[in-house]
């Protein structure tokens, strides 16, 4: 498309430097030939509106070796050129915006150069130059994560959209559909654990970034400082949250015991650590699933939530996650056939653990599956010694660190996986306080969509309420 000044002499007739407005975009058209202007109406954020020229298209950016079309729209305010122009990205259909330090969750563009806009110092030329820059070192707009393989004709037509310039082409790199990464992860603590989770969650390899955070002037002196020296790919360590920006998934391992005279002050203690990292954390990733993996877990799974103001099911704890799998694993060796989602630990993490196998009944109340068990009685030694077994083997940092990797593909990846994790139990077993418990939870890329609520005997109920009770009245005597 041409660039026809006389017609935008008239669009801007109501612009107070009409001419070095058009000056400019003759400029920005030379350069930038792909983005077309266009006379719409702006809404502000008090209501108002206002007929105002945009610039509307796609800017080129390279990011890991691959080219990519980031789909944008500039308001040209009438100010211009002396007041900066608002920018946004305009996603198609099949992308997802990446909250970060320069793109809001409604896809508002914020760089350093609109903060400290000044002409002729500055136009709209620099602008897209700066804009480039920042989206290459963090694009902003990522592909929908699917399940679904990539067919070749899927495959051809994202490398012709690519080629051809077309502004919905999907941020996946030009390979195959299993070297996809599909978002930024965050760990916050520096400790045994933290590295732990940090490189079981690297070799899954479902991750575009990892930001390490150690949340102790001594955490930097371990493994962490290792890893900085080393320089593993994808991993950046840092002691500013803002770093932290649009994660997908926050992981917190942090802790802080000590030589505290009572577990109640070692307890409150982490508590004060998390009202420190858990608001810094929200503040730059408000649309993350938070993975608590502190301990004690299920107290600092409630913890996490209230600091955080999310519903409660964005806020998971690894809870029995890792006995699950375990117990799951092992019984299914022993009888040599798959016990599926019929085994589970629940409940308190810890020695108040319960061990079920039987049918299930889903939160909808209906019976899930009553007569999955069928010789329930002839196993049940079989499910005890080996329950038994599990709490003698104890959980290691690095046993940790697989499990919350596991959850956090199940996470990124949206596989509908259920797990046995920490999570608001209120209603469930007769349970009325706000508490959290582990029991079965399918999880997507939002969070907790659906619980699982084994059938109990009267022992087994009576045990979860009674785990219930303890951690309520420890939750009462802590400082939020």
């Amino acid at each position: 498309m041409e660039f026809n000044e006389n017609t935008l002499k008239k669009q801007l007739g109501k612009y107070k430097f009409r001419d070095l407005t058009i000056e400019e975009l003759k400029n920005v058209h030379k350069k930038f030939p792909e983005l077309k202007l266009s006379m719409d109406t702006y809404t502000f954020s008090d209501g108002s509106q206002k007929d105002l020229l945009s610039l509307i298209g796609t800017i080129p950016i390279r990011y890991q070796g691959s080219s990519y079309n980031i789909p944008i729209q500039i308001w040209i305010l009438d100010s211009h050129p002396f007041g900066p122009p608002l920018c946004f990205l305009r996603p198609t259909s099949s992308m997802v915006i990446r909250e970060g330090k320069h793109v809001d969750v409604q896809g508002r563009i914020y760089l350093p150069y609109l903060q400290h806009w000044s002409h002729p110092k500055t136009d709209v030329i620099g602008l897209l130059n700066e804009m480039i820059t920042k989206f290459e070192e963090a694009p902003p707009l990522y592909t929908k994560p699917s399940t679904d393989e990539v067919s070749l004709a899927e495959l051809n037509a994202y490398v012709a959209g690519i080629s051809s310039g077309l502004s919905d082409a999907s941020l996946q790199p030009k390979t195959e559909a299993g070297d996809r990464h599909f978002g930024k992860v965050t760990v916050l603590g520096g400790g045994d654990l933290g590295m732990a989770c940090a490189m079981s969650i690297l070799a899954k390899d479902v991750i575009e970034k990892l930001v390490f955070i150690p949340t102790s002037e001594n955490a930097m002196k371990g493994g962490i400082l290792d890893m900085e020296i080393f320089s593993l790919p994808r991993v950046e360590i840092s002691k500013d949250f803002s770093d932290s920006a649009g994660s997908r998934v926050v992981i917190v391992t942090a802790n802080t015991w000590g030589g505290e005279e009572s577990y109640l002050k070692a307890l409150q203690s982490n508590v004060d650590l998390f009202r420190t990292i858990i608001p810094s954390t929200v503040r730059y990733s408000p649309n993350c699933i938070l993975i608590i993996a502190s301990q004690p877990v299920d107290v600092m799974t409630y913890v996490g939530w209230k600091l955080s103001g999310f519903p409660s099911d964005r806020v998971v704890g690894t809870g029995c996650n890792l006995d699950s799998q375990r117990f799951q694993s092992i019984l299914g060796k022993s009888l040599k056939t798959s016990v599926g989602k019929e085994a589970w630990i629940i409940g308190e993490h810890g020695d108040n653990e319960v061990a079920v196998w039987q049918g299930s009944e889903m939160s909808s109340g209906r019976n899930n599956n009553p007569d999955i068990i069928t010789d329930h009685l002839k196993h049940e030694q079989l499910a005890l010694r080996v329950f038994k077994g599990l709490k003698e083997k104890g959980q290691r940092s690095w046993s940790v660190g697989l499990s919350v990797a596991d959850l956090t593909e199940t996470i990124l990846r949206n596989l509908g996986r259920s797990h046995s994790v920490s999570t608001q139990v209120k209603g469930w077993y007769g349970i009325s306080g706000e508490v959290f418990l582990s029991l079965p939870c399918m999880l997507t890329m939002t969070g907790v969509v659906s619980v699982t609520t084994p059938k109990l005997s009267e022992d087994e109920e009576t045990k979860l309420r009674s785990s219930a009770a303890s951690l309520q009245n420890f939750l009462q005597q802590l400082k939020l």
